[in-house]
């Protein structure tokens, strides 16, 4: 019970799929850090343990592993009646359509400084004559471009009707990081966020896992949607 003699809502169980991996981690510190939440199960082949075996105590599956992990992971929680929230890029988004049973939320990127980022950019883009982005991440990633970067140009490709080059880097040492630069008449603009630390992203993970059970349809892409 509350202090004001209301009952308490029940913690959101969460998994996490990918749970030792960078990610996956930060996901897992996060969730036990949170009051309205519990960790209910670590998947990962690291460890072990098999999504399906976490499925059974989990609302909520968030999954950070590799693009082809992310959608059988995300049709195995969905058919077990639970929420998805996936970070993983690279695959094929059109995948998840037609899924039921459950929510799936998509998010190319949990901070809400990138979410602004694209936001901005999209508005840029209709005023400026031309753009490109330039996104840069650690060496272990896998995907490229970034699905921010393929986001933000369609977000961009929306307002202009106009394809927008993407150029990738993958340096150690890099975080994520991505800017859109702007050419005009005698001017250029460019809009750029820097993730410095994976804790960066941790805010809209749990904002992700307390909405996902209230879309008004599924799969949605991109974090905006629930802020």
């Amino acid at each position: 019970m509350s202090t004001d003699g209301s009952a308490a809502a029940d913690p959101i169980r969460v998994a996490v799929a990918g749970a030792a991996g960078r990610m996956g981690t930060a996901v897992c510190e996060a969730v036990e850090s949170d009051g309205g939440m519990v960790l209910a199960g670590r998947a990962d082949p690291a460890l072990g343990t098999a999504v399906a075996e976490v499925l059974a105590d989990a609302d909520v599956l968030v999954d950070f592993t590799q693009p082809e992990s992310a959608l059988p992971n995300a049709r195995e929680a969905v058919a077990a009646g639970v929420h998805v929230v996936i970070g993983t890029t690279g695959f094929d988004l059109a995948e998840l359509d037609g899924l039921s049973g459950a929510n799936v939320l998509v998010a190319p990127n949990f901070a809400i400084g990138a979410v602004l980022m694209m936001r901005f950019a999209a508005e840029a883009a209709a005023l400026m004559p031309a753009a490109e982005i330039i996104e840069l991440h650690h060496d272990k990633k896998l995907d490229a471009p970034s699905g921010t970067a393929a986001r933000t140009a369609e977000l961009m490709k929306d307002s202009t009707g106009k394809d927008v080059p993407i150029h990738s880097v993958r340096l150690p040492g890099l975080v994520a990081h991505q800017e859109v630069i702007f050419g005009g008449t005698g001017e250029t603009l460019t809009i750029r966020h820097d993730a410095l630390d994976r804790s960066s992203f941790m805010p809209g993970v749990l904002l992700a896992i307390r909405r996902v059970g209230e879309l008004p349809s599924s799969p949605i892409i991109g974090l905006e949607n629930v802020l």
